[in-house]
């Protein structure tokens, strides 16, 4: 069977990671799965979809049914988080010890059939680029060494307001959510696509009360002799205080909102260019056949003539967006719902079995409201 079918995941931390994986074992039964040629993702989109890829959902269903928060991203002792970031980056060994080593991985990923496509942010001292993909680094099973693919996989899934960037190849690179957390352009531009399956996670960004500093604080004024103590007592209170009035407790607080703004602003924007160019492209193609069916009609015995050249004068235009297709897309987009399972806080609670497969259930019971709609077998 021709593969005419891009699949395009978002981020979506933990939560997008089981969303997608049912996501894909939905997509998997369908008519669909045979014409997949390419999967575009980015942080648990990338997780997902390699997996995909190489035929392992059932391996991926029995890992993340494991997992725990510690064995993803694990708290720093609060004296490294100046030098470190606030984590410690565990998942690139959890999956080493589980599901095996990344790069042998990504050396069967560049003989299967569907090719994958990860995103990263590169933020190396010379980082560079041009327009809309500056600063973005995309990472092809195809065209990538196996090694540099494995930590591609692993650099996109970095979020930069838990852990430092890592090394791909020769660059330095974080989370692919500050460039490119949908990539859904990119299928658009892939030459034999012809139908577009997304999933779009809805993230809800945790939000940093004052409760856990108050608590530190209190415990540190038990020493209010000791210099040092009293002073980094005095600034947790300051940030107690900054929390009242709504502004940033400290430097993670900060990243988190700054990531939110970016993350959702080039999202929504990928989305709308993608909508844009399919009405601007429809509203071309309606007014060529409005202007060739006047011509015909009120131009006598010229109108045949005046029209083929009136035609060849829209072919020959030159529009930003002329030479794109118009290509249909199902879509899925959805937030974690009632269950959420949170990364990156300090002291999270167990991720249970229950909550994980609801979540997994939740996105494989989106699509398939979706593709009985479409009357996809």
């Amino acid at each position: 069977m021709e593969r005419d079918v891009a699949v395009v995941l978002s981020g979506g931390a933990v939560n997008g990671v089981l969303m997608e994986l049912g996501f894909l074992k939905r997509l998997r039964e369908s008519d669909l799965w045979p014409r997949v040629g390419w999967i575009y993702g980015t942080s648990s989109g990338a997780v997902a979809g390699t997996m995909a890829a190489l035929d392992m959902l059932d391996d991926l269903e029995d890992f993340m049914l494991r997992l725990q928060p510690e064995e993803t991203f694990r708290p720093h002792s609060l004296w490294r988080l100046p030098l470190l970031g606030s984590h410690d980056y565990r998942l690139p060994e959890t999956i080493a010890e589980r599901l095996g080593d990344l790069v042998p991985l990504a050396r069967r990923l560049a003989q299967a059939p569907i090719e994958v496509t990860v995103f990263a942010t590169d933020v190396s001292n010379d980082a560079h680029g041009e327009g809309a993909r500056m600063y973005e680094l995309a990472y092809s099973s195809r065209t990538t060494p196996p090694e540099t693919m494995a930590q591609a996989i692993l650099a996109s899934a970095a979020v930069s307001a838990l852990v430092l960037p890592r090394p791909v190849g020769d660059r330095i690179a974080t989370d692919g959510a500050w460039v490119r957390n949908f990539p859904l352009g990119p299928a658009y531009g892939q030459p034999g696509v012809e139908l577009i399956v997304s999933f779009r996670y809805l993230p809800n960004y945790p939000h940093f009360g004052a409760e856990g500093l108050a608590r530190f604080r209190r415990r540190l004024e038990r020493f209010p002799k000791i210099p040092p103590v009293k002073a980094l007592a005095a600034e947790l209170r300051e940030a107690e205080e900054r929390v009242e009035r709504g502004e940033p407790a400290h430097w993670a607080d900060m990243i988190v909102r700054l990531m939110r703004v970016a993350i959702q602003q080039n999202t929504v924007l990928e989305e709308r260019m993608a909508q844009d160019k399919d009405e601007a492209l429809v509203a071309l193609e309606q007014l060529r056949q409005d202007v060739q069916d006047i011509v015909r009609r009120e131009g006598g015995r010229r109108g045949d003539r005046v029209a083929r050249a009136i035609d060849e004068h829209f072919a020959s235009a030159k529009f930003p967006f002329l030479g794109d297709r118009l290509i249909p897309r199902i879509a899925v987009q959805s937030s974690a719902g009632e269950v959420s399972l949170e990364t990156g806080l300090r002291n999270p609670k167990p991720w249970s079995e229950e909550e994980k497969r609801l979540l997994i259930a939740r996105g494989y019971g989106l699509l398939d409201e979706v593709l009985a709609e479409r009357r996809v077998a």
